[in-house]
């Protein structure tokens, strides 16, 4: 079952089933997303970003510092995700999805784009922090190839640990590799 063919059993069961099913459309996040991305990230997160936060985020991505991204559905933001450039490493900032629009494969999306992205800067690895509970995230992080390599101790929110993971050797082949495998397995 390919990734459009959730999104239409779920989202327009009473529309013409020959209809064309919307499409995940990735593109870089700008300004006017922010005002859509801002529900979503409250629902998400205990502690979200303020829009200001976002807006400095993005005056980042022009000085070539970060890197983000917005998901959408006919024209619906359904999710985002970025990076953040630290020397030759690339540190996934925030993935986020909608609730309404979970588990139909939007943050392996994300996730594709900001790993081939990482790749195309030529960074030599990948990291980033998941809350202790959160095993769907976990689960995505290791398809990708991320490992854990430490723990940091009431991360979230003064009382949840993060799992720091890693994703080493972005430029070795094995990684291009899996990234193609999880591209094609989609289809």
């Amino acid at each position: 079952m390919s990734i459009l063919d959730r999104f239409i059993r779920t989202k327009t069961s009473d529309k013409i089933e020959n209809a064309d099913p919307p499409a995940l459309v990735i593109a870089p996040m700008r300004r006017a997303h922010i005002r859509s991305i801002m529900p979503i990230e409250q629902q998400v997160y205990p502690r979200p970003w303020t829009a200001q936060v976002f807006v400095e985020e993005l005056d980042q991505v022009r000085a070539g510092k970060r890197h983000y991204l917005v998901g959408t559905i006919a024209n619906e933001i359904v999710g985002y995700g970025g990076l953040l450039y630290v020397e030759q490493d690339a540190h996934v900032t925030n993935i986020a999805v909608h609730p309404l629009w979970r588990s139909r494969g939007i943050a392996t999306e994300l996730l594709l784009d900001l790993a081939w992205e990482a790749h195309r800067r030529g960074c030599n690895a990948m990291t980033l922090e998941v809350r202790h509970t959160n095993m769907s995230a976990q689960k995505l992080y290791e398809r990708f190839g991320f490992v854990p390599a430490g723990v940091r101790k009431k991360y979230y929110e003064n009382r949840d640990d993060a799992i720091v993971m890693w994703c080493a050797d972005v430029q070795q082949q094995e990684f291009s590799t899996r990234l193609q495998q999880i591209e094609r397995s989609r289809i």
